[in-house]
């Protein structure tokens, strides 16, 4: 891939149990997450990696922007899209995606049965079961711990494999100490993710990590 940079669009703070963090963490005590999508732009194509969302029933979104608006600052607009890779239809990943009228929707086919609601009938909309590349170059690929389908994204960019991890994990705690999500609908395949991905020669970019920050990645 030529001239490839990585977009991190931050659009609020929240917490969430620790219980949900990890396996065996604390139902009691809170732990501060974000919120963040990615754009991957290529020599030829803007793919975004979720699409956030504008509300957030049930959660206290601090420092909120809508992510449509954060994207924007960075010079992109909503037309600019061509891509956009859904990792799992949860509402914070799905709910924003009617912006994005010209891109290519890409779903795993249990996640769209739960998610095709919130997108408008007349996207373009293709599913896949298990992987697929987008751009011949950046590979989808399920791993359904999370949820029934969700999903990761793997590129590699010279020797380094870069993974946008959904939220097959919420934590860099999970990844280095190899603790699954707590927050699973199958923990084999959770527990699987932490120890493939906890390895040297991945660099996982996660969705909720606390501390996360917006900005531009440019690979070279």
């Amino acid at each position: 891939m030529e001239h490839t940079k990585i977009i991190t669009i931050k659009y609020a703070e929240s917490t969430l149990p620790e219980s949900a963090v990890f396996q065996g963490g604390r139902t009691e005590k809170k732990v501060p997450i974000t919120f963040v999508i990615y754009l991957i732009v290529t020599k030829n194509r803007r793919i975004l990696v979720d699409a956030g969302c504008d509300t957030m029933p049930g959660f206290e979104m601090i420092n909120y922007e809508r992510p449509v608006d954060v994207l924007g600052r960075y010079g992109y607009e909503p037309e600019d899209i061509t891509d956009v890779v859904i990792t799992h239809a949860h509402h914070d990943h799905i709910a924003a995606v009617g912006y994005y009228k010209n891109a290519v929707i890409y779903v795993q086919e249990d996640e769209y049965m739960r998610g095709r609601k919130y997108i408008p009938k007349d996207f373009r909309v293709q599913t896949f079961k298990d992987m697929f590349f987008v751009d011949n170059s950046i590979l989808v690929k399920t791993i359904g711990g999370h949820s029934l389908g969700s999903c990761i994204v793997e590129f590699r960019y010279g020797e380094a494999c870069y993974v946008i991890s959904g939220d097959e994990c919420y934590a860099r705690e999970c990844l280095t100490q190899k603790k699954p999500t707590g927050s699973t609908c199958n923990l084999k395949q959770s527990e699987f993710f932490v120890h493939e991905y906890s390895k040297d020669c991945y660099q996982v970019l996660m969705c909720h990590e606390q501390g996360i920050e917006s900005g531009v990645k440019i690979l070279d």
